[in-house]
């Protein structure tokens, strides 16, 4: 089984998300939503399948990354979440809250060694 076949996020905290979105917006041309921005690309195996990489500046009191105190988050894009996240479970690995799926995906999170909290998604379809 594949465990992480990708990066699919980058996640961080700001001082004033909005006002950085416009700034990278200008600056690097890259554009957000109210989410972020996102970066779109193919998959290298399956190059008809679309894909992409989000970005995005959270505010600095979000409670997403909770429970790591980090000022970034990773998002990971994985093969099968539920598998996986059996597989670390019994190596030890620490979990965090369960499993939430929506139309796109599912995502877990669970924690690293040094106290980052990471985000696992499984798409959903040819996503």
């Amino acid at each position: 089984m594949k465990r992480v076949t990708g990066i699919e996020g980058i996640f961080f905290k700001s001082e004033d998300p909005e006002k950085l979105k416009k700034w990278y917006n200008r600056h690097l041309d890259i554009k957000s939503d109210e989410h972020g921005g996102i970066f779109q690309w193919r998959d290298f195996d399956n190059p008809n399948q679309e894909a992409y990489t989000a970005w995005g500046p959270f505010s600095q009191d979000t409670k997403y990354f909770h429970p790591s105190e980090k000022p970034f988050m990773f998002n990971y894009r994985v093969e099968n979440l539920v598998k996986l996240l059996e597989k670390l479970k019994e190596e030890g690995v620490e979990i965090v809250g369960e499993i939430e799926e929506y139309d796109y995906g599912k995502f877990g999170w669970i924690m690293d060694p040094e106290g980052n909290k990471i985000e696992l998604w499984e798409p959903k379809g040819n996503q």
